[in-house]
């Protein structure tokens, strides 16, 4: 029973990653974000997810959204925070 469930798994990751699909149910954006279904409804009730329901009953993500809402809140390295401080210093003269 856990083997068909991997597998079926895999057939989605595998068909997210090899297909050009822009529309993803519930359980391929769980799959793709790594995201528990838990989580991701509760994401999804709280409004704090870019979502569609267009039924008003299956949730359904748009790729690029999706993408823009996981990178958001980017956090710079330490390399790129020197060399910002150096840029400004050096302009500041």
């Amino acid at each position: 029973m856990d083997n068909i469930k991997l597998e079926e798994k895999l057939d989605r990751i595998e068909s997210l990653l090899l297909g050009s699909k822009q529309v993803l149910t519930l359980e391929e954006a769980c799959d793709y974000t790594g995201i528990s279904r838990s989580y991701l409804y509760k994401l999804t009730s709280a409004g704090i997810i870019p979502h569609s329901k267009p039924n008003g009953k299956m949730i359904f993500f748009d790729i690029n959204r999706l993408n823009e809402w996981l990178l958001r809140n980017d956090r710079k390295s330490k390399c790129e925070i020197e060399d910002m401080a150096l840029d400004y210093v050096l302009k500041k003269k």
